[in-house]
């Protein structure tokens, strides 16, 4: 095998992305299109486990209002 650990692990969380919108699209109990699961497949663990997601939305406010702070 001539792929990195990092090449492995990116397509590992790009199959498991796509899985998991397909099973979401074709199982799941929202009425909204692929396009909209495949978006939320991308960002699975946060959909998965609600608490990565408010930590993902913490460090992005605490980036804007960082950037904010040293831009003014």
């Amino acid at each position: 095998m001539n792929g990195s650990v990092k090449t492995v692990l990116i397509g590992g969380y790009i199959a498991i992305g796509i899985l998991f919108a397909l099973y979401r699209h074709f199982f799941g109990h929202d009425l909204h299109g692929f396009a909209y699961h495949l978006g939320q497949g991308l960002v699975w663990p946060a959909v998965m486990f609600p608490s990565v997601g408010k930590a993902i939305g913490a460090v992005i406010l605490l980036i804007v209002v960082g950037s904010l702070i040293l831009a003014g």
